[in-house]
């Protein structure tokens, strides 16, 4: 195993982390799991995964908001999986008056479909990607038309859809993918997704380096 101990995936008690610990275990690379406040300030890259509630997220993660902030300051890679991505909007519609870690103006809202279309959105799904030049897209530069797994109720709304990498189809035009600067975040699972997926991991793992 390739030992990259300075990438910890962040254990604030709500996260899907041991299915995302393994994907990158799949790809030979080891990290930290912690919610030790100086590992995660020391931490050359951040995992925020999510699983379950916004507000309960949002809620686990108070202690943990300025070493995002800092870390994220600083110009250090972040990478945001499934819930880990809508928190770092505004709010959401699944929890009003909560509010998200606000990196990005813009609002989570839930799927209004028609009866064809689950809810929640569960399965396979082909992304686009949208290169803009105020996005980076870095993480999928060999993503184009992959299908990736989702599993999510309620999809972001970007203010500044520049910010935007990665679309899907479900109903609509779906945006499913950010990324600025050192921030990262996808609505799929990569570790869920195949090989298409792992490699979007190693893409993040090639940046720490």
């Amino acid at each position: 195993m390739l030992h990259i101990s300075d990438i910890t995936i962040i254990d604030y008690g709500s996260g899907n982390i041991r299915s995302i610990y393994n994907g990158f275990h799949k790809i030979g690379t080891d990290v930290n799991i912690s919610s030790e406040s100086k590992i995660l300030k020391e931490s050359d890259a951040l995992i925020l995964p999510g699983v379950g509630a916004f507000g309960a997220i949002m809620n686990n993660l108070s202690n943990y908001k300025d070493i995002i902030y800092s870390h994220v300051d600083e110009g250090k890679p972040l990478l945001g999986i499934c819930l880990g991505l809508q928190v770092l909007f505004s709010e959401s519609e699944e929890s009003p008056n909560v509010n998200g870690l606000n990196l990005f103006k813009g609002n989570v809202k839930r799927f209004e479909l028609p009866p064809e279309y689950k809810i929640p959105h569960m399965g396979w799904n082909q992304i686009t990607v949208n290169n803009t030049d105020k996005n980076n897209t870095t993480l999928l530069s060999e993503a184009e038309n992959e299908y990736m797994y989702f599993v999510h109720s309620y999809y972001i709304e970007p203010e500044d859809k520049n910010i935007i990498t990665a679309y899907t189809d479900y109903g609509s035009r779906v945006p499913v993918a950010i990324g600025q600067e050192n921030i990262h975040a996808l609505q799929f699972h990569p570790e869920k997704s195949g090989q298409a997926g792992l490699n979007i991991l190693k893409k993040f793992v090639e940046q720490t380096k």
